[in-house]
């Protein structure tokens, strides 16, 4: 499991608020900008600007693009991320606390998704 974001990649990740059921992490980052590996657990991710990124795991990529003012479900994962856009990236995460239900299969994609 790759390491908590805000102490990977301490200039693009901040904690704004955690109690024991939630933590919410701000985003921002600039065109270029990369992180190192690191983990989320089950997560909301609320866009504040638009993005494009390219999201690196497992030996794969994908890349996102997300408008501004949107809410998406992020499975629990390790990634590490590039932008790969023009403009700045701006995002929340609220990251759930209690452990995800067991369910079979393999990994969860990478990136956020719709439902």
């Amino acid at each position: 499991m790759g390491q908590d974001p805000v102490v990977s990649n301490p200039q693009l990740y901040r904690t704004v608020f955690e109690n024991e059921r939630v933590r919410v992490l701000e985003y921002t980052d600039a065109p270029g900008d990369t992180t190192v590996e690191h983990h989320h657990p089950d997560s909301v991710m609320i866009t504040l600007s638009s993005f494009r990124r390219r999201l690196s795991g497992h030996g794969d990529h994908v890349d996102v693009e997300i408008p501004a003012g949107v809410a998406r479900w992020l499975p629990a994962q390790d990634h590490s991320g590039t932008n790969i856009g023009d403009t700045g990236t701006h995002t929340l995460f609220v990251e759930l606390k209690e452990p995800a239900p067991a369910e079979p299969g393999g990994p969860e994609p990478l990136g956020p998704t719709d439902s």
